[in-house]
């Protein structure tokens, strides 16, 4: 969500940051939408002063005994108090249109991200890792979980259909693995205070992070009113929803491992093979709130914390800072992390970090109280994938694949698969 005020003193600025992320000027529809509101709500100011006026002649015609001018005026305050009422509805309408304008559009990028029109003007900078010389022509991961007897994507289609996958014997122990060595590595290492929140959220949680109501399309609802969550981004972040927490108490730091259910609209013929794009997926999450000073910094220590999973993994990649027209809603400035899979010979995501700034916070009506001074303030919110575990799944099975079709367990994953070395069918 956006400050209005800032708009107002912006203008040309904000619709300069809206045309790098290609999208038509808004400012002067908003100011239009919010110069209505501040009218009305002039109108109505005047509406009670002239009504208070008229209260205090009452009691002064009353005082002379003049009774019919004191009629007179109780018809005039009857009249101004239904003009008033009708009024405060109409100013709750107006108050709405402001808001819902408003939470259609995304956030302001950052003066350092790229600007850029797609995914091609995406930064590169840095990588880490060589890619594996293999002496085999190297498979796709689904190709290998399927030789090994424990991938089964025509039993998931059967159960549930299409973009769903069913792991058994080793693989879902992996799978299960990778997810407790990420969360022991935050928890342990990075300083985040581990939570299992709701997987099931209200409209207002889905809100307050911006996937309502622009992207209801990408989520699944239940019958009764719940959203399935798209990340664990949703629920965590909304744990601040209307609270004001001291500035001493930042940064908050949070990781969570959840399923995430995605939709994949708009995904019809994209990854329809393996694990890449499924409606259902585990994905640990970091959820990070901080002053407005800090969230730069905290940013590249979220986006090290990811990276370090896949170091301690074994797995190159490289990060990427996206562009202007590449970055998702509510972010102001996102790192991608690209993950080598070898059997796709490419770089694929398996990470995304972003600094939302205040932009959610407004959403979600969560401030802070500062250390020194008066009133508060909103905080920053972050969010960032450490890591997508379907993802990560893939790229251990790509990246440890054998010539005779087993897989050795990386070392830091051993000790929770019982000692385990190697995969086998």
């Amino acid at each position: 969500m956006h400050d209005i005020k800032w708009i107002r003193d912006n203008a040309e600025a904000f619709d300069t940051a809206l045309a790098h992320r290609s999208k038509p000027a808004m400012a002067a529809e908003a100011l239009a939408l919010d110069e209505k509101r501040r009218a009305h709500l002039t109108r109505l100011q005047e509406l009670q002063a002239s009504a208070n006026a008229s209260a205090k002649a009452i009691g002064a015609a009353m005082g002379k005994k003049d009774l019919e001018t004191a009629e007179r005026l109780k018809a005039e305050v009857a009249q101004i108090k239904a003009e008033i009422q009708a009024g405060e509805a109409e100013e709750r309408a107006i108050e709405q249109a402001v808001t819902d304008f408003l939470a259609g559009i995304p956030n302001v990028p950052a003066a350092d991200v790229p600007v850029g029109k797609d995914e091609a003007d995406n930064v590169e900078i840095r990588r880490w890792g060589t890619p594996r010389t293999f002496d085999f022509a190297p498979k796709q991961h689904f190709e290998i979980g399927e030789a090994l007897g424990q991938m089964d994507f025509e039993a998931a289609t059967k159960i549930s259909g299409a973009r769903f996958v069913l792991l058994k014997g080793k693989l879902a122990r992996l799978e299960r693995a990778l997810g407790q060595f990420m969360l022991d590595l935050h928890v342990d290492h990075h300083g985040y205070t581990e939570v299992n929140p709701p997987f099931l959220v209200k409209s207002e949680s889905a809100y307050g992070t911006g996937n309502l109501p622009k992207f209801a399309e990408d989520l699944f609802r239940t019958e009764n009113g719940y959203w399935l969550i798209p990340t664990a981004e949703v629920p965590v972040t909304n744990i601040v929803r209307d609270e004001i927490v001291s500035e001493a108490s930042l940064p908050y730091r949070f990781t969570a491992w959840t399923p995430c259910f995605r939709s994949e609209a708009g995904s019809a013929g994209r990854d329809t093979r393996g694990m890449i794009r499924l409606h259902q997926f585990p994905k640990v999450e970091m959820v990070s709130i901080t002053t407005p000073e800090t969230s730069e910094a905290e940013h590249e220590r979220m986006t090290a914390a990811a990276e370090d999973v896949l170091q301690k993994l074994g797995l190159p990649y490289r990060t990427i800072v996206l562009c202007t027209g590449d970055m998702g809603f509510s972010s102001r400035k996102t790192y991608d992390i690209e993950v080598w899979l070898p059997g796709q010979d490419a770089y694929r995501e398996i990470s995304s970090c972003s600094n939302c700034g205040d932009f959610q916070a407004r959403r979600m009506n969560a401030r802070m109280r500062p250390t020194e001074g008066k009133g508060t303030r909103f905080v920053h919110t972050l969010n960032g994938s450490g890591v997508a575990v379907g993802r990560c799944l893939v790229a251990v099975l790509e990246n440890y694949q054998n010539a005779d079709g087993s897989v050795t367990v990386p070392e830091a994953l051993r000790p929770y698969m019982g000692g385990l070395e190697l995969i086998t069918p």
